[in-house]
């Protein structure tokens, strides 16, 4: 299993869990106001792991694989995104996982195409 997740240069590091099986927890520290908050979770093992994160209250599940590591990224701009907070994760055992927390800027949306 990989290290956990990088985050961009631009971003904080606010939390950081090495290489687990098994459910866990991972605390993780404030931002900014008006920043995002970012959680990189990466995977490998049949099964899904469950992701909750307060204060935010925000909860996201992410399908996992026996032969090869996924990462997924998912960043929250909400009211909480500010304070610190805990991330809890729900995995089987088969499942090893690792997970990054940062803070950053929000993501700007494109403005949609004229056509």
């Amino acid at each position: 299993m990989q290290t956990p997740p990088e985050l961009d240069v631009s971003e904080t590091l606010a939390g950081r869990q090495e290489s687990t099986s098994g459910n866990a927890s991972v605390a993780y520290s404030s931002g900014r106001k008006g920043q995002t908050l970012i959680i990189a979770v990466r995977c490998q093992g049949e099964g899904k792991i469950k992701v909750a994160v307060r204060p935010v209250n925000v909860s996201f599940s992410q399908p996992c694989v026996a032969d090869e590591s996924s990462t997924n990224f998912n960043e929250v701009d909400l009211t909480g995104a500010d304070r610190d907070g805990v991330a809890s994760v729900e995995a089987p055992s088969a499942v090893r996982w690792s997970m990054t927390i940062g803070h950053g800027a929000p993501v700007q949306e494109e403005p949609p195409e004229e056509g």
